[in-house]
């Protein structure tokens, strides 16, 4: 579930003031939206992410991040329907326990927009990813701690990841979609050495 202006920059080398950081897992979420009976949606998220970015903090889009959520943290709101997100049918956390995204490269799109391209692996299958990005703020919080904010959103096909379970409904149409939306939120602190 990332909202980072991070990747390799496009640039050969990233410029030496580039720091470590680190997700705030309290004030970061990774979500998703999911097709439902064909006109409904279910929107759902990952309780439990974990990341590191490491980001010029001249050029806050230039950098590389890593996220990671709990595959067994979904959470859409139904216990029952959790459940089976959780199973072999969809998501297989007990031989998949992670979800992992790894950037490789940030393309600029003008101003704090870039697009972050990066491989996303769901279900131990890894494929190639493109979130379009926004670095939103770099502020410090009451309490003078440096926070970086990003927001990055794709689209993905789960059948790449060997997600196929459906059911066909009486209208002809199918129980889930086969697009997931997915929407990072990410708020980042420095790490302390």
């Amino acid at each position: 579930m990332i909202h980072p202006s991070l990747g390799r920059a496009s640039s050969p080398q990233l410029p030496t003031q580039h720091a470590t950081w680190t997700v705030d897992p309290a004030h970061s979420s990774i979500l998703f939206t999911a097709r439902h009976m064909v006109v409904a949606r279910v929107h759902g998220r990952f309780e439990k992410l974990t990341g590191t970015l490491r980001v010029n903090t001249d050029q806050p889009t230039q950098g590389e991040v890593e996220v990671s959520a709990d595959a067994a943290s979904i959470y859409t709101g139904s216990p029952e329907r959790d459940a089976h997100l959780r199973s072999a049918d969809f998501l297989d956390v007990e031989n998949a326990p992670k979800i992992i995204f790894r950037s490789s490269r940030t393309e600029p799109t003008g101003g704090s927009g870039f697009r972050l391209h990066g491989a996303l692996t769901i279900r131990n299958i890894t494929q190639p990813v493109i979130f379009e990005a926004r670095h939103t703020a770099s502020s410090k919080d009451p309490w003078g701690r440096q926070r970086l904010l990003y927001t990055a959103r794709s689209s993905i096909n789960r059948a790449d990841y060997g997600i196929r379970w459906n059911k066909v409904l009486d209208n002809g149409g199918w129980l889930v979609g086969e697009r997931i939306e997915i929407e990072m939120d990410i708020q980042a602190v420095p790490v302390v050495s």
